[in-house]
């Protein structure tokens, strides 16, 4: 094959591979919702992945900062606390589906997150924010309970806590507001919680209460017709803790009372079932309370020893919820507490927007330039224009293949690369046009032109590239995406510039003697 065949087959490898490469983006954006829904799960999901994908400014999303509270930590663990915070956050969201979600570290105890098309508020700050310490805790047995509750009313009662004029309050100012006891815990009722709340957090009560016990509440519960808490007596240090958890799945019928309710099946490392083994082997008939962030989410009977290591919590949770404490177990529990101190939400309407404006400004730019090219270049412009849209199809189906993000700054990135394709073209034309001012021929003028003007274009495109990769080296999410497709428009840039259209000059040339080229 000659030089030329090459050349047009290099082209042709390169444009079939593109549209290629495009096709998924164009089938995916091209459905409706309808039709989407309409989709198995799967093509969907694979149809999506190939896709090109959208940042946050595009399609909406979740724009989260984060700042990892180290305060409780010793200096070891408050060393990379917030490194393993970033890596568990990563995995809880890697397991919730958010395609293309931006982590990174802030400072020192500092983590951005963007999560791109979820606008679910709620569900994602308690999904990235639950700190997920599970424990498994013995409660104590009723007596127990009874004898601290005991002990706690006649410390309030002697401080006179409550002004109360009905005696039984004034003796027994904190099991007087319990509803009962079921089992081993005491039940509140809704109304009554916040008194309860306040009289426990009494200062000094902790003296009260034995040294190797405390008082946790369970979630919502219902009793006797009634809504409220359970208020346990459990032992302060765990038997078990959620490290000994190899694996965690939401699924329905796992509390035998309420056959339809939701909840977690978990099962042991083999290190975790032969301590499980051990737990309730030697504490059957008591209860083991399923501790999550320090709220008692069950507290089952231990009726015989358990060998298997499965365990399960359940409580008051739907679908969702059951779901997303399953993806929390599995990722594990956060070394330290978070909270937010930044939240924007983008709404898919102003990503629309984005979209809109962001096109219409690159359309109306990419007009002005091929009305230029084609009046001031003639067919030689044409040629130009031919070239700027390979350019632009490269460009889209790279970031598709790579799987890279395109946002707002990086369509300012397609654009400019738009800019940079007309420049290289320009330089081209006008070293072929001072050759033949010279009295050059055609053919010694065409290869003159590429051959001088080559040296400046790699100059101007290799320094560019060297910005873009320091961009995107040191830059935040929406610099690095500009950056991206800067670089991968300039690579595309000197193939379609200096193989494409060249191929089309030696083309036309080889078709005879030639003596004048419209430029």
């Amino acid at each position: 094959m000659t030089r030329d065949q090459w050349k047009l087959l290099g082209v042709l490898l390169a444009t079939a591979a593109a549209l290629y490469l495009l096709y998924p983006s164009f089938r995916f954006y091209s459905l409706t919702p309808q039709q989407r829904s309409a989709l198995p799960a799967q093509e969907l999901a694979n149809l999506r992945k190939k896709a090109i994908h959208l940042g946050l400014d595009l399609q909406g999303g979740m724009h989260l900062v984060l700042e990892v509270d180290r305060s409780k930590l010793n200096p070891a663990e408050a060393k990379d606390a917030t490194d393993r915070a970033m890596e568990i956050i990563r995995n809880r969201i890697d397991q919730f589906g958010v395609a293309e979600p931006l982590i990174q570290r802030e400072g020192q105890d500092r983590i951005t997150i963007q999560l791109p098309g979820l606008t679910d508020r709620q569900r994602a700050v308690e999904l990235i924010g639950k700190t997920a310490l599970l424990e498994f805790k013995l409660v104590r047995t009723p007596e127990e309970s009874q004898n601290v509750f005991q002990r706690v009313d006649a410390w309030l009662a002697a401080r006179g806590t409550t002004a109360v004029v009905d005696s039984t309050m004034r003796s027994t100012p904190l099991t007087s507001h319990f509803l009962g006891f079921e089992g081993f815990a005491a039940f509140v009722r809704d109304q009554d919680v916040a008194v309860v709340q306040q009289l426990i957090a009494t200062p000094g009560i902790d003296s009260i209460i034995p040294a190797d016990s405390q008082l946790l509440w369970s979630g919502a519960e219902t009793a006797s017709g009634a809504s409220g808490m359970y208020l346990y007596v459990v032992k302060k240090e765990p038997e078990m803790s959620g490290g000994s958890v190899a694996a965690a799945q939401a699924r329905v019928g796992l509390e035998q009372t309420n056959p339809g309710a939701w909840g977690v099946s978990m099962k042991m490392t083999p290190k975790g079932r032969a301590d499980f083994a051990r737990v309730t082997g030697n504490n059957v008939g008591r209860q083991l309370a399923v501790v999550l962030d320090g709220v008692v989410s069950s507290a089952p009977n231990i009726r015989e020893r358990i060998p298997s290591g499965d365990a399960s919590i359940t409580g008051s949770f739907d679908i969702a919820a059951s779901k997303d404490l399953a993806i929390v177990l599995r990722a594990g529990s956060l070394p330290a507490p978070v909270k937010i101190i930044e939240e924007r939400s983008v709404g898919p309407s102003l990503g629309s927007d984005s979209i809109k404006q962001g096109l219409t400004a690159g359309l109306i730019g990419t007009i002005l330039v091929v009305v230029f090219m084609a009046i001031y270049y003639h067919l030689s412009g044409l040629v130009a224009i031919a070239a700027l849209s390979l350019n632009v199809v490269y460009v889209i189906a790279s970031l598709a293949g790579f799987g890279a993000t395109l946002t707002l700054p990086g369509i300012a990135g397609l654009v400019l690369t738009v800019g940079m394709a007309v420049d290289t073209n320009v330089l081209i034309f006008e070293r072929i046009r001072e050759e033949l001012r010279h009295g050059k021929s055609v053919r010694q003028s065409v290869e003159l032109g590429y051959d001088r003007a080559f040296r400046t274009i790699v100059d101007a495109h290799l320094t560019t590239l060297i910005s873009a990769l320091f961009l995107f080296q040191f830059g935040t999410g929406p610099i690095k995406g500009f950056a991206v497709t800067l670089s991968i428009g300039l690579i595309a840039n000197m193939f379609t510039a200096v193989v494409f259209t060249r191929m089309i000059y030696d083309f036309w040339l080889s078709r005879g003697k030639r003596e004048r080229i419209s430029i």
